[in-house]
């Protein structure tokens, strides 16, 4: 799948094994949270990066603890109509502080875009056909005033005195 991430596709340098799959013995991986929770210490002993991979309807409590470790959180999106993985996004960036990369996977599509980035993700796990031609071809266009600030807020300025008035930089 292409993976769109720092205003253009690259390789996925991250390994997710299926199911329960041997993890492999050297590189990045990310594994489903379930797995993450019962292999927390193996986990933590590895020498590489490691990340988890969120459904919509997880909670973060048990793995907050974990967030400055994790380089990886993936949140799938399960259905376009499904607000969820923007709120656990928003939580992630804006309370718990994560810094590492955070990943939308599945139901990508080119309308969600500008808001997936505005909710704190900085990488796109496209699989839609459409919304991957739209990203290569640089037609999406994003609404560059908001009243809301993004979690990336640092990409935003500040134009005139009003507070409340953003202004966020072009998708790349």
């Amino acid at each position: 799948m292409p993976l769109f991430r720092n205003g253009r596709f690259e390789d996925d340098d991250w390994q997710i094994p299926a199911g329960d799959a041997p993890l492999p013995a050297s590189g990045k991986v990310a594994v489903p949270k379930a797995r993450f929770l019962a292999e927390r210490e193996a986990l933590r002993g590895r020498n590489a990066p490691v990340g988890v991979l969120l459904t919509a309807g997880d909670t973060l409590d048990d793995i907050v603890p974990d967030l400055p470790r994790l380089g990886l959180v993936v949140i799938s999106f399960p259905k376009y109509a499904d607000g969820r993985p923007y709120s656990l996004a928003r939580l992630l960036r804006d309370r718990h502080g994560y810094v590492g990369e955070l990943r939308a996977s599945g139901d990508v599509l080119r309308d969600q875009v500008a808001l997936m980035l505005r909710a704190g993700f900085d990488a796109l796990d496209v699989t839609h056909a459409g919304t991957v031609a739209a990203l290569r071809e640089k037609r999406i266009v994003a609404v560059r005033h908001h009243y809301q600030p993004a979690s990336a807020e640092a990409s935003e300025t500040r134009p005139d005195p009003r507070p409340w008035r953003r202004v966020s930089a072009a998708l790349s």
